[in-house]
């Protein structure tokens, strides 16, 4: 049988992505025939392996399900006083996980799957995959504002400035904007260091895969057609990780020049 590392085995498996099995692995999480499991170790699936106490059976059938997540559904795997999670709000016959958050007052296209590979590529913000959004804010938004996001704006309280993204007005208080990074609240970051407050925010696009009439709290599974090309997409953009990767780096760097000139 072929070896592999533990952490991709794991990932394999739909149990996590790879760099949460390392985690799992370093806190003693993770049992290789009722043994602590080392740090880089090998398996080939014959083993009897448990995680977090939960015994991890390998899976044949990759699955990727959209899901539209609705307002007040938490993305988590840990927090135990979330009253809406993805484990409670979805049933289905193999356990999938989340590959990319969407906040708790966000609902939207969430990708779920038990693909460790892809949890793993769609976690890398570097790797520049498209996430489109549907954004209504509090007042009339500026031509001029959109213009501001889509050139890029320094958020202060990260010590960053976003990378320049695309933005569509689609009405006096509502627009479209494209990213290609993932920081935490990153659109609500932005309309609030432009003076906006966002009053809804829908996910409507991940790379080629679209909510379209989706339900909300409904899924539907992937076509064989849709991860194909989700992959070939990824592997495009793969190509320019590296740069987008160099390109934030810089960005935070100035950032914080910036921040101490401001204190000095």
């Amino acid at each position: 049988m072929e070896l592999t590392r533990l952490n991709k085995y794991l990932a394999s498996c739909g149990v996590c992505s790879r760099r949460e099995a390392d985690q799992l692995i370093a806190d003693g999480l993770v049992l290789v025939n009722g043994m602590p499991a080392q740090m880089g170790m090998l398996v080939d699936g014959s083993e009897e392996i448990f995680c977090r106490g939960r015994k991890v059976e390998a899976q044949e059938k990759k699955v990727v399900l959209l899901y539209h997540k609705p307002k007040g559904v938490t993305c988590t795997e840990k927090d135990e006083h979330a009253e809406r999670t993805i484990r409670t709000e979805v049933h289905y016959p193999i356990r999938v996980t989340y590959a990319g958050r969407l906040d708790k007052d966000s609902r939207g296209l969430l990708l779920l799957t038990n693909d460790g590979d892809l949890i793993e590529e769609m976690m890398r913000g570097s790797n520049g995959h498209e996430k489109e959004y549907a954004v209504t804010v509090n007042k009339p938004i500026l031509a001029s504002d959109l213009k501001k996001m889509a050139e890029g704006i320094y958020l202060e309280d990260l010590g960053v400035t976003t990378r320049p993204c695309k933005t569509k007005k689609t009405g006096n208080e509502t627009f479209h904007i494209t990213l290609t990074q993932g920081m935490n609240r990153q659109i609500r970051r932005m309309c609030r260091a432009l003076g906006y407050r966002v009053q809804t925010l829908i996910r409507l696009r991940v790379v080629n895969l679209e909510l379209g009439d989706i339900p909300e709290g409904s899924y539907r599974e992937a076509t064989e057609e849709e991860i194909a090309k989700l992959w070939e997409a990824l592997r495009v953009g793969k190509g320019e990780s590296g740069k987008g990767e160099q390109h934030g780096k810089r960005q935070q760097q100035q950032g914080k020049r910036r921040e101490h000139r401001a204190h000095s």
